[in-house]
């Protein structure tokens, strides 16, 4: 039988593809920011997941928005990207007793400061290989620039907003 966390992952990787499909793919503030907020479900994942899992779970991510996306793989192409990065990020800011077994990097667990460290440049990097994926080249290099800038900010505060209002500190979910 499934464990409750493995099932509430499930259950939070439908939800967060629900919400983006449905609410976020067509919210866009001035023409230049976008919000992308399923990737804090890969963002969130335990800290001790392989990196195999990861960019597996990258893929299947990145892959179901693509579909409703028409878009060819970017998603994907991104959401990978930022799960192979994800754990030699996560050991460069390793606290000095380690991280605990089972921990999964959330606001409540580490705090504002160093969820925006860690969250920050994953975000700025999806986004960076997204746009520029999308824009075939470094052609529009300034405008795809602050695309992934402007969005990064617009990404980051949902969320932050996301982990305050469903993050319980004790059960992570």
């Amino acid at each position: 039988m499934l464990n409750r966390r493995l099932i509430l992952q499930i259950i939070s990787f439908f939800l967060y593809v629900l919400i983006q499909v449905l609410l976020l793919k067509n919210l866009v503030l001035f023409d230049k920011s976008f919000c992308f907020l399923y990737i804090a479900f890969l963002l969130v994942l335990p800290v001790e997941t392989g990196v195999l899992t990861l960019m597996t779970l990258g893929f299947i991510l990145g892959i179901s928005v693509d579909i409703f996306y028409d878009s060819l793989g970017i998603h994907a192409a991104a959401c990978v990207f930022i799960m192979f990065v994800r754990n030699y990020w996560l050991n460069l800011l390793t606290p000095q007793g380690g991280y605990d077994t089972g921990s999964m990097p959330t606001v409540r667990l580490n705090g504002w400061q160093w969820f925006s460290f860690y969250t920050l440049p994953l975000i700025f990097l999806h986004h960076c290989v997204l746009f520029f994926i999308e824009s075939a080249g470094f052609g529009l290099f300034g405008f795809t620039l602050s695309k992934a800038f402007f969005s990064t900010w617009f990404t980051f505060a949902v969320i932050l907003i996301t982990q305050y209002l469903f993050y319980n500190k004790r059960r992570g979910l």
